[in-house]
């Protein structure tokens, strides 16, 4: 990892490095959108035909086996599973489950003047996707991650798409009554989703994280239905003055073996804990080739001049993941996909079990919005209601503010319905 200081000699060094940070998108589909744009539009004009070729090309489909996993495969997967394993995953779901219940908005009414009822109804999304990850590592967590959201937001039909799914994975989808699952993964899986194919329905909404194929597929298709948001590599972020060596080291090393291009970044004003880490870091990376890799190419230490440049510098990164030294670090965050507080929360925890989503921002986007959630799943529908006493009291501001605009006939349907 690079130590850099963001003052004295290493100032104009560190800024240009901290620029280029704050300049990363989510990702860089440039070099593949010409095949994805392909693949898309071969699926979306030759539907079965074409996904079927692409499953049996990319994602290991077999001749004459079928794309929708029965339900008794998923069975057999999860009696197959370890039962350690089917333990954890049931702790993991559980926690899911009772995070994504207290988030679930709620409905309410108001009323700003006698006879005028204003406020909100929720209603879930009809069908959502959820592509699960197939590849260098199989997600059976990320199967729970985002099917159980939905299903506390009361979606009725949930797809999920997955790539040469592993036992694990079918378990999960076990475990979580999963019925509509197809071995279908990257571009073409998306495609299907988003437009439809004679065995695969159109869905309203895809969410998931995936390679950089999926990712231009979904931002492809976010015209003809909903995303969550583009999913760039992992991002770490430890922003600490007091914190365990040790264990930020892990940490680091951790998120840094998902991707060889992971973004992992420690910021202090604590010269001696960033050496530390350093340290720490080459040696527990020293065996994890793709960590290894990782931290060389996109890992830095920043050591800032004070306390404030480092919360500071911490915000202007919007990190995916953020780990602080207290609850009181807290006020000061401003952007950051999830946070995790203390020597005794690392990353991994919810990467799996804690409860809260592991589907992140990355790429900046913890600017505008937090990872993915049941609110991911519902509409949120505004509803006004007037008696005749109601309208009478506010229809003469809606008038001027009509006629200001120039809107006679608003103005107008205002002005019929006091008189009726």
């Amino acid at each position: 990892m690079k130590l850099v200081k963001t003052f004295g000699r290493g100032a104009k060094a560190a800024a240009a490095l901290i620029e280029t940070l704050e300049k990363r998108g989510a990702v860089n589909t440039g070099k593949v959108e010409p095949v994805v744009r392909r693949i898309v539009a071969d699926v979306r004009r030759s539907g079965d035909r074409a996904l079927l070729k692409y499953a049996a090309k990319f994602d290991g489909l077999k001749q004459g086996q079928d794309l929708l996993v029965s339900r008794e495969e998923m069975k057999a997967a999860w009696e197959a599973t370890d039962p350690k394993l089917q333990a954890a995953m049931m702790v993991a779901r559980g926690n899911i489950l009772e995070f994504a219940e207290a988030q679930r908005p709620a409905e309410w009414t108001i009323s700003p003047v006698d006879g005028v009822k204003t406020g909100q109804i929720v209603r879930p999304l009809e069908s959502v996707g959820c592509y699960v990850p197939g590849g260098r590592y199989p997600l059976p967590s990320t199967l729970l991650m985002t099917v159980t959201p939905a299903q506390v937001a009361g979606v009725e039909r949930i797809v999920v798409c997955s790539p040469k799914p592993v036992k694990e994975t079918l378990a999960a989808a076990w475990l979580a009554g999963v019925t509509e699952f197809y071995r279908a993964g990257g571009a073409q899986s998306i495609a299907a989703m988003a437009y439809g194919t004679e065995t695969v329905g159109r869905v309203n909404k895809i969410v998931g994280p995936g390679n950089l194929f999926v990712t231009a597929a979904k931002m492809m298709v976010a015209n003809e239905c909903g995303i969550d948001m583009p999913a760039g590599p992992t991002e770490i972020v430890v922003t600490s003055e007091k914190g365990n060596s040790a264990g930020i080291a892990a940490d680091l090393v951790a998120q840094a073996e998902h991707d060889p291009e992971t973004l992992a970044v420690l910021i202090t004003s604590n010269e001696g804990l960033a050496r530390e880490v350093a340290a720490s870091v080459k040696a527990q990376a020293k065996d994890n080739a793709i960590a290894k890799k990782s931290l060389a190419a996109q890992g830095a230490i920043f050591v800032t001049a004070t306390v404030q440049e480092a919360q500071e510098l911490t915000n202007r990164l919007a990190p995916e993941h953020l780990t602080v030294d207290t609850s009181a670090d807290l006020k000061w965050v401003r952007n950051a996909g999830s946070v995790f507080v203390g020597d005794y929360a690392p990353q991994s925890m919810g990467d799996y079990v804690s409860g809260p989503n592991h589907v992140l921002p990355t790429g900046r986007v913890g600017r505008v919005r937090g990872g993915l959630s049941v609110v991911d799943f519902v509409k949120v529908i505004t509803v006004q209601e007037y008696t005749r006493k109601g309208l009478r009291q506010i229809a003469p501001h809606a008038i001027a503010l009509a006629e200001a605009e120039g809107l006679v006939g608003h103005a107008e349907s205002v002005r019929v319905r006091m008189q009726g």
